[in-house]
């Protein structure tokens, strides 16, 4: 197989051949290179002031990778108690561990106060009630609904509120016994629009402003994920996005302001490679089918939400367009359509690169297909 260019180092490619030919692990399984993993965290947060990091966990929650991030100085961020124990049985400190889930179960409250977590996310006057019950005392941040446009997958639909309420939401948790703290937003996953973070700075200053005359005083704005990694195409990079937030926020918010960031997608996208093998082709009318034994519901469940991926396979062929379908039985377990490869013979393998992020955390084991293993190279 011939290194893509661009797609990923000479020095990753070389891990994943090594391993295939090595290894006896049968495919589809996922490769990630922990170099590429600690690389990015070294990166993210580092150009914009007073930033914490927290891992948003639901990106990739195999203990693995939790255990490679954890002693390198960011925190995490999490959704429910499955992800708080995974947390747990490595004991890391609940200082670093934050909830931006605006709706939480009852379990999980319950079981993330105990365990000492103080950040919750709201957008409701109902969790407001919850968590006055749950976590009364608690420091507590909004969540705004900000323009999505330009992001592979929206996130502004089911959560988040306008300002106005934001700010009733904000003196309700104070009324309530309630610290709130902050603002929060998500431009969507996978956002290669830049000024997405500027116009949701610009909504969370405004809200600012009208919490302060209201005489509560924040301190923190968490602008959540977004942060986009290569697929198909270039993107904006993490230094010119964290260049021209850092700049938009600190015009705009007090000096000492605290700036949470949970990127899950831009830490661990790009370390990975699903290694999987061609279980059958066919022709059908005009349409020239690949099958591989990786699909919607085993691990590449986002490709039904637009995220394109770039495949690599051995043969030296000519290029055909291909329609590319899992292993399962179900007709909806189309991965993507007008795919060019060349040709490959059933058996050979067929390495899905980025694939690092939102695979496996979303694997079932549908149609009595096993969730494929997670392999740190």
């Amino acid at each position: 197989m011939e290194l893509p260019s661009g797609f990923i180092s000479k020095e990753t490619w070389n891990k994943v051949l090594n391993y295939i030919a090595l290894s006896d692990e049968e495919p589809p399984y996922l490769l990630m290179d922990k170099k590429i993993v600690q690389d990015k965290v070294s990166i993210i947060g580092k150009n914009i002031r007073n930033s914490r990091v927290f891992y948003a966990v639901k990106a990739n929650p195999d203990i693995e990778v939790i255990k490679l991030v954890n002693p390198l100085g960011v925190g995490f961020e999490i959704a429910s108690e499955g992800e708080l124990q995974l947390l747990a049985s490595i004991n890391v400190e609940p200082e670093r561990i934050i909830t931006s889930n605006p709706v939480k179960t009852f379990k999980f409250l319950e079981q993330a106060v105990e365990y000492g977590v103080k950040y919750y996310a709201y957008d409701s006057f109902a969790e407001v009630d919850k968590l006055a019950r749950y976590a009364p005392g608690s420091n507590v941040y909004v969540r705004l609904t900000v323009p999505n446009e330009g992001s592979e997958w929206p996130l502004s639909k089911k959560f988040g509120v306008e300002t106005d309420e934001a700010l009733d939401l904000l003196v309700y948790a104070k009324d309530k016994g309630l610290n709130p703290v902050g603002i929060t937003f998500h431009v969507g996953s996978q956002c290669n629009n830049v000024y997405n973070w500027n116009a949701a700075v610009d909504k969370a200053r405004e809200l600012w402003e009208m919490a302060e005359q209201k005489g509560i005083k924040l301190s923190m704005l968490n602008i959540g994920g977004g942060y986009p990694i290569r697929y198909t195409k270039n993107v904006p990079d993490i230094e010119t996005i964290e260049k021209k937030v850092d700049k938009v926020i600190f015009q705009k918010f007090p000096q000492d302001i605290e700036v949470f960031i949970e990127p899950g997608r831009a830490m661990v996208g790009d370390a990975g490679v699903f290694v999987s093998t061609v279980i059958g082709k066919t022709k059908r009318g005009d349409e020239n089918w690949l099958h591989i034994d990786v699909g919607v519901f085993n691990g590449l469940m986002e490709s039904v939400g637009g995220i394109k991926y770039t495949y690599v396979v051995g043969s030296r062929n000519d290029p055909m367009a291909w329609t590319i379908a899992g292993p399962s039985c179900d007709s909806f377990d189309v991965i993507d359509r007008e795919v060019e490869l060349p040709e490959p013979e059933v058996g050979n393998r067929i390495l899905i690169l980025s694939s690092g992020a939102y695979t496996i955390s979303y694997a079932s084991e549908f149609n009595g297909f096993s969730i494929p293993k997670t392999i740190l190279i």
